[in-house]
């Protein structure tokens, strides 16, 4: 109890002083960033497993409840760009493999399922049975995801002007309390039920299927309040951040370093990919870069529903790509091999 009331001491500092010099996500990356540099000091953190995955639910309401009959018609025209995601799937494997297995010398398990951007319990798991190393695959993908997560605002503050200081929803004031018990109602039988059918992403795909359901006939009229949201952030930030707890600078030369340097491979496929998908007029530069960033999903909301951008869009392009890796990751391992 004492570490996870210390984590959680860690993590509300680092939003007090991200608040205070007025840097982007408070919420969001002042957890990360504390959390991280607590682990490299050599603090022993914890989170709350159960916790962190119920407050995802959040964000599966809040993109849920934007579903409209015309946004849900709109979605049929997204294939051009959604036939894009198993091609860039393909080229991280092709790049990313040879670049861990020859470069830093990991056996190929290791390297191949650090190498697929899927969800990192997913990927744990395959990779482990598969006869990687966990540690190595949990530092490598916490470290994909923070890259991404960390560089993303800058990014889009830069090229777009993106506000990144807006409210993410409205106040909780102002959302009628029958509103709420629904929300709260949709995140709790879509979790557990989609936990209970084994559906990947459960919690946050089980919330958005049932919240979209309820939007769509007219019920569910409002999305998350901001304070909801902004407590998602937290915990997830935080979630990020712990995974680097316990860490050895032997990792940090090994693990951190190959992680850094294939990110550095991933944001230069995602530049390419979007480009493209930006000249050919396909979708907007923004919503290009939110959908096609390999990213967590979890974070990779927030971020759209911060700066306005089509959250279906981004969010249809992220269960493809999670759902190309998850079905497809044994598979093609053998044909790797």
């Amino acid at each position: 109890m004492m570490r996870i009331a210390l984590t959680f001491g860690i993590a509300a500092f680092g939003v007090a002083l991200f608040h205070l010099t007025g840097w982007p996500l408070p919420w969001l990356l002042g957890p990360i960033t504390a959390c991280l540099i607590a682990a490299l000091a050599g603090v022993k953190m914890k989170g709350i497993k159960p916790l962190n995955e119920g407050m995802r639910t959040i964000l599966g309401v809040a993109v849920g409840a934007t579903f409209t009959p015309v946004l849900l018609g709109s979605m049929a025209g997204m294939w051009p760009t959604l036939l894009l995601i198993p091609l860039m799937v393909l080229s991280i494997g092709l790049i990313g493999v040879p670049y861990f297995m020859r470069i830093w010398g990991y056996d190929f398990a290791t390297s191949y399922y650090s190498t697929m951007p899927g969800g990192l319990q997913d990927m744990l798991v395959f990779g482990e049975e598969a006869g990687g190393n966990p540690r190595t695959l949990s530092l490598i993908h916490a470290t994909r995801v923070m890259v991404i997560v960390v560089a993303l605002p800058f990014i889009l503050q830069g090229f777009w002007d993106a506000d990144l200081s807006k409210p993410p929803g409205a106040p909780a004031r102002d959302v009628p309390f029958t509103q709420l018990l629904l929300m709260v109602g949709c995140a709790i039988v879509g979790w557990q039920g989609a936990k209970r059918i084994g559906m990947f992403g459960a919690s946050i795909l089980g919330p958005l299927i049932m919240a979209a359901l309820f939007a769509v006939v007219g019920l569910l009229q409002h999305r998350a309040p901001a304070e909801a949201i902004w407590a998602a952030q937290f915990f997830i930030g935080m979630t990020v951040g712990v995974k680097y707890s316990g860490i050895t600078m032997t990792e940090v030369r090994r693990d951190i370093a190959a992680g850094l340097g294939f990110c550095v491979i991933l944001i230069v496929l995602t530049l390419i990919f979007v480009e493209a998908v930006y000249g050919f007029g396909l979708a907007p530069g923004m919503d290009a870069l939110l959908a096609f960033a390999p990213g967590g999903q979890a974070e990779l909301t927030v971020l759209a529903l911060i700066v306005g951008a089509d959250v279906a869009f981004v969010i249809a392009h992220h269960v493809l790509r999670i759902f190309v890796v998850i079905l497809g990751a044994p598979l093609f391992a053998r044909l790797f091999r």
